[in-house]
C-alpha cells in the first residue's frame, strides 16, 4: 500500500528535462504534488538522487514565458522517474501554478512531445 504525504493532481503538461542547465529530454507530467511529481519519458539516463531541472510553460496562457523547478530523483521506471521537490529550492508559487493549471487541464496535449531515445 502506498502512503503519500500530500495529493497528487493528475494531468498531463509537456515537461523538458534539463541536467546541469542542457536539454536532454522531454516527457510529459502525469500528476503533481507539492512534494514532487512524475513525468512519464522513455530517458533513463538519470540516477536515483540526482538533480534535473524541469522546464514547462502553460499553453493556453497569454504569456510565453517558460517556468523552471528543480526535482531530485526518487524514483525510475520503465515509464518515467518521480522527482520530489524537498530538498531542493523552488517557488513555491510555481508548484501551485503547476498543480491549479493540471486541475483544470485534465485533457490538454503537450508542449514538448515525447519522443523515443534513438
Amino acid at each position: 500500500m502506498e502512503h503519500r504525504l500530500s495529493k497528487r493532481t493528475d494531468g498531463k503538461l509537456g515537461v523538458l528535462v534539463c541536467k546541469r542547465g542542457m536539454p536532454v529530454a522531454t516527457g510529459q507530467v502525469r500528476d503533481a504534488s507539492n512534494r514532487g511529481l512524475f513525468i512519464a519519458t522513455d530517458y533513463n539516463d538519470v540516477q536515483l538522487n540526482q538533480i534535473l531541472d524541469l522546464e514547462f510553460g502553460f499553453p493556453d496562457k497569454q504569456e510565453k514565458q517558460f517556468r523552471r523547478l528543480k526535482g531530485l530523483v526518487v524514483r525510475k521506471s520503465e515509464n518515467g522517474i518521480g522527482v520530489d521537490f524537498d530538498g531542493v529550492e523552488n517557488d513555491s508559487f510555481t508548484i501551485l501554478s503547476l498543480i491549479e493549471w493540471l486541475k483544470q487541464h485534465h485533457r490538454s496535449t503537450s508542449h514538448f512531445p515525447v519522443r523515443k531515445q534513438a
